[in-house]
């Protein structure tokens, strides 16, 4: 394993070793990590030095900015640490910022993360902590899982980290869940396997996100939905996309220009044009968004005069 300890070097000269390895930061991901937090970010492996905390009103305010976050989160938060507590496991929620909002762990463990600073309101982004399984989660936006001596610091060398990423309903970095250990016994394999877990929580955490911001539409699942990511779509009462998962957007190639051009779901879901609900409606809806609510523009697009256009939209409800 990289960084794994060798007689009469330390942690501090085995991370500098790899950060000065060109081979190293091109085939390995902590040694990309370790690049960045000590070349990027300035950083320094042995420094000695408490986890940055902000104000209390500043993380009050990041909770109200967080909110929907925080509300759907918790019941997974809580989940985990019912299941993973008691075996030495503080479970953190953050924002996309690495700011810790909520946080989970058994009394008899406090001692030990609170002296590492896994609190609300301490700041664990890569750019305050070097490599770790919250700030490199966000920075490199997808699971990872830190074991003991793949963290940049050597004061945080003790723990083992597993983050996954949480991600709005449009797409943008919303936090990280994160499970850490105190546990010196903890085994990478093990810790791999606690990194699945966490995984599974955070892409049920997405979703559940997602349903609640379209709460009116009906959610279907597209290709590549599972162990890969959240990939979900939001119809309308037409069967016209109004929303998609990040996952969904990669996969299907959504950007915010075709959600806007308000697409037919069918040829996203291999179904033929017009399979679905309300086609014709939808296709004087989609005309419209492509004329940006022109409605002569709308009805050149269709091969239809302006006053069949206004007669088709006042016959189906189509507000121009």
């Amino acid at each position: 394993m990289l960084g794994s300890p060798s007689r009469g070097r330390s942690h501090a000269e085995r991370v500098a070793e790899a950060v000065n390895s060109k081979v190293c930061a091109a085939t390995s991901g902590i040694a990309a990590s370790w690049r960045r937090s000590m070349v990027y970010h300035g950083l320094d492996p042995a420094s000695r030095r408490s986890a940055h905390r902000v104000e209390e009103a500043s993380l009050r305010q990041a909770r109200e900015r967080s909110e929907a976050l925080i509300r759907v989160a918790l019941p997974t938060l809580e989940r985990l640490y019912t299941t993973l507590g008691t075996t030495g496991c503080s479970v953190v929620l953050t924002d996309a910022d690495g700011l810790i909002l909520e946080g989970r762990r058994a009394a008899g463990d406090a001692r030990d993360f609170d002296s590492w600073g896994l609190t609300a309101g301490a700041v664990w982004s890569e750019a305050m902590e070097g490599t770790n399984g919250i700030g490199t989660c966000a920075a490199e936006r997808r699971p990872v899982v830190i074991h003991q001596d793949q963290h940049f610091r050597a004061d945080n060398t003790s723990m083992s980290c597993m983050g996954a990423p949480i991600f709005d309903p449009h797409g943008q970095m919303a936090g990280v869940l994160d499970l850490s250990s105190c546990r010196r016994d903890l085994e990478l394999p093990f810790a791999q396997m606690l990194g699945l877990i966490v995984a599974e929580g955070a892409r049920a955490v997405e979703s559940d996100l997602f349903r609640a911001a379209y709460a009116g539409c009906r959610i279907v699942v597209a290709d590549g939905h599972g162990a890969a990511g959240v990939s979900l779509l939001a119809l309308d009462a037409d069967d016209i996309i109004v929303g998609a998962t990040r996952h969904a957007r990669r996969a299907l190639d959504l950007t915010d220009a075709v959600l806007s051009s308000a697409p037919a779901a069918a040829p996203y879901l291999g179904e033929r044009e017009g399979e679905g609900r309300g086609s014709d409606r939808a296709a004087l809806r989609r005309a419209l968004a492509r004329a940006r609510g022109n409605v002569s523009a709308a009805a050149r697009d269709l091969g239809i005069s302006r006053a069949t256009m206004y007669r088709k939209m006042a016959a189906l409800g189509v507000e121009g």
